[in-house]
């Protein structure tokens, strides 16, 4: 227990015991609880989508807020870790000078433009979603989105010899990612065909984003870590709203 509400206290502002102190073992025990992490995220987000979308019936703004509650309830974490890596892989630079960048605490040009194309491509995937699909979509979109960062901590080598990624990375093994694969899955396939559809291709897309990072900075970084988290969240909406414009394939699908 205590190992799940320090990964929900680093993770999030959802803060249900008050801990300061925190050593390279409990850092280490609570990744593989990550996708717990996403569960109470997946229950706000599932819940103020029904909300404001069952009880106001308002699309539009159904799609901003919930463009802007993760931020909120994240403390922007992940969204800083996909700038910097923006940042850094984009810069045209060598490795090294790629890692330095990503360890700048200044966002650069690349982070912010990258940041809002992704704001604009997450607003209309959320805008296009069947009403019926957006409590389902929003549920599991961040607990596959924190196996994302399971997988990326457990599997793939670390790019720098020290920093926060780090911590997760020594403490994590192949056994941290089954046990989140599991939880995953136990969290996910209860909700049909299509959710189990956009856990596959989130997986694939996870493993392929950090072999790519591994490749171009000979390992992932924290940053990464987020990195990895917000595309595979998008790639999982993409999933469920490609789905929602042909309403005879997810009508079999939605089982």
């Amino acid at each position: 227990m205590n190992s799940f509400l320090i990964g929900l206290q680093f993770l999030t502002r959802i803060h249900l015991v008050r801990q300061t102190v925190w050593t390279a073992e409990d850092f280490g025990r609570s990744t593989r609880f990550f996708p717990l992490v996403g569960l109470v995220l997946g229950i706000c987000y599932a819940l103020a989508a029904w909300l404001l979308l069952y009880a106001f019936g308002m699309r539009s703004l159904t799609a901003a807020l919930l463009l802007i509650l993760p931020l909120l309830l994240t403390g922007g974490l992940h969204a800083d870790g996909f700038m910097d890596t923006a940042d850094g892989v984009f810069s045209g630079r060598d490795r090294a000078r790629k890692l330095e960048i990503m360890k700048d605490s200044r966002v650069g040009a690349f982070g912010v433009v990258s940041f809002v194309m992704l704001m604009f491509v997450q607003y209309a995937l959320l805008s296009d979603l069947a009403p019926m699909l957006f409590v389902p979509a929003l549920f599991v979109m961040p607990i596959i989105g924190r196996l994302a960062m399971v997988l990326a901590v457990a599997c793939f080598p670390y790019a720098r010899e020290d920093g926060m990624g780090k911590t997760f990375a020594d403490m994590a093994d192949r056994s941290t990612a089954v046990i989140a694969a599991l939880t995953t899955a136990v969290l996910v396939l209860p909700w049909g065909m299509l959710a189990t559809a956009a856990l596959v291709l989130g997986t694939l897309f996870a493993l392929l984003f950090c072999r790519t990072m591994t490749n171009i900075l000979g390992g992932v970084t924290g940053d990464v870590y987020g990195a990895a988290t917000v595309l595979t969240e998008t790639l999982v909406l993409a999933v469920f709203s490609l789905a929602s414009s042909y309403p005879n394939v997810w009508g079999i699908l939605w089982k």
